[in-house]
């Protein structure tokens, strides 16, 4: 029997023994029924019984049966200001891919940092590259415009060999072969933690916290921690890569691999307006907190910024012609692509963390959570950090941030941390984006593992020792930032 069918029969049964099984002491019914609901939902995630999207609407139909929240609470609570900075953002990422943006910033990155030096240079400029686009767009897509980047390189720096594609021939992956998909990879997913928009796991997060605690974090707050996890976090990753691949200790032409990037295309004027766009869009988020006084109370917020951006995008022409009429940067068929099914399932998070409110569940974890506070609080956040790790391994991240965040707002909440809580509660967002060691993990690792220069034994090596370093990296990092701040 496979994951799936398990957890297609699991979800359900929790849920149903919380019907007929009588509630833990000191818990109310509604309480136990949601602690079902949490049961259900984690095994259908985890598992990917159902697209994960639709496991998301089970908190519309149980909550209001169960008698937590009523039909009309329950629909506005799947609905958040932070959707519209996810979606904003996903609109920038869609023209940034559309007008080819993505790919000059990339080859920029390469120029300045693997202009010379040998395959460890080269191998962290493609690094660098893959992390500063998976700020702005999805770490996925990231993976998906600079692998064939890579594999030209490795054409070029090896010739026939490195084509995966060649009848007859099994791809290398020693050295630089293996080390540089991976890093693409590696690197695609510690990018979406430098700001909010970089995953949707982060929104999810910031989104929950915001609800269950009050612990507003905006995206110049989340850049400040996220931001430093990521300067560390690529090099890092690329010595550990480099000594796992053992890259030295193999040949590669590289002049013949840099000319293979080399591009001397013009810009266009449609990337010429756009950057502006991107430019004045990350200005407005980080002075925000300043702006804001001047303005309605509640009206100057990272989404309405975001949304802003998103309609200029819809406005400005873009030099060209289409049908006989002046192109925008971005058509609503070109938007359409946003990812509808991450923002639904954002929804059912935050729509079952209200249940969770509501019903007093999160109350009674919070306080069956109280002998923690005889344990140092560092302690405590690698413990969590470190959980988080390992469920994220086998799990989707969005999944183990709905499940997850929760009981770690609650730990706060019954810890009485107030401010504070994000020593815990930022470390454990960031570590539901930090899983390295399986192909099928992450988007990233799978579109590396398709090239054929990988192997299984290198990836779970490389990936292991970062997994394992990573829970005392963000920790460490995050309470250092705070410390300063």
């Amino acid at each position: 029997m496979t994951s799936r069918m398990i957890g297609l029969a699991l979800g359900p049964l929790a849920f149903g023994l919380t019907l007929i099984a009588p509630a833990p002491a000191g818990m109310a019914g509604e309480a136990w029924l949601v602690a079902g609901l949490v049961a259900w939902m984690a095994a259908w995630w985890m598992t990917e019984a159902v697209p994960l999207p639709v496991t998301a609407l089970l908190p519309f139909v149980w909550l209001p049966l169960g008698g937590v929240m009523s039909a009309r609470e329950t629909a506005s609570a799947y609905y958040a200001p932070i959707l519209f900075l996810l979606l904003g953002g996903a609109f920038i990422a869609l023209a940034i891919e559309r007008t080819g943006l993505h790919r000059r910033l990339s080859l920029a990155i390469l120029r300045v940092i693997g202009s010379d030096g040998g395959q460890g240079r080269l191998l962290l400029a493609f690094m660098v590259s893959a992390a500063v686009l998976s700020m702005l767009i999805s770490n996925t897509s990231t993976a998906l415009i600079m692998m064939p980047m890579a594999l030209a390189v490795l054409q070029g720096g090896g010739g026939a060999l490195a084509r995966p594609d060649a009848p007859g021939v099994i791809p290398p992956t020693h050295g630089l072969y293996g080390a540089l998909v991976m890093g693409i990879a590696f690197a695609a997913s510690i990018g979406g933690l430098g700001t909010i928009v970089g995953s949707p796991t982060n929104g999810i997060a910031v989104q929950l916290l915001d609800d269950m605690i009050g612990l507003e974090i905006s995206f110049a707050a989340w850049m400040a921690l996220g931001l430093p996890v990521v300067m560390v976090g690529v090099p890092l990753a690329a010595f550990i890569i480099a000594r796992v691949q053992r890259v030295a200790a193999h040949d590669f032409d590289l002049v013949a691999a840099r000319a293979a990037i080399d591009d001397h295309s013009p810009w266009t004027l449609a990337q010429k307006r756009l950057v502006p766009i991107i430019a004045l869009t990350f200005i407005a988020w980080m002075t925000r907190r300043w702006v804001a006084p001047f303005l309605p109370e509640d009206s100057w917020t990272d989404g309405t910024i975001a949304v802003i951006a998103a309609l200029s995008l819809f406005l400005i022409p873009d030099g060209s012609r289409e049908n006989g009429r002046s192109r925008p940067l971005l058509t609503w068929r070109e938007a359409d692509r946003a990812p509808w099914g991450v923002i639904l399932m954002f929804g059912g998070g935050l729509a079952l963390a209200s249940g969770m409110q509501a019903s007093g569940l999160a109350t009674w974890l919070g306080n069956a959570l109280l002998p923690l506070e005889a344990v140092p609080l560092f302690l405590i956040g690698l413990a969590i950090v470190a959980m988080v790790i390992l469920v994220t391994e086998f799990a989707s991240n969005v999944a183990t941030a709905s499940a997850i965040i929760p009981v770690v707002a609650s730990l706060a909440a019954a810890l009485g941390l107030g401010p504070d809580a994000i020593l815990i509660a930022m470390p454990a967002a960031l570590a539901a984006s930090w899983g390295f060691i399986l192909p099928a993990g992450t988007g990233p690792n799978a579109i590396a593992w398709a090239t054929g220069h990988l192997t299984i034994g290198k990836l779970v090596r490389a990936g292991l020792v970062l997994d394992l370093v990573g829970v005392f990296l963000i920790v460490g990092l995050v309470w250092a930032v705070a410390a300063i701040g």
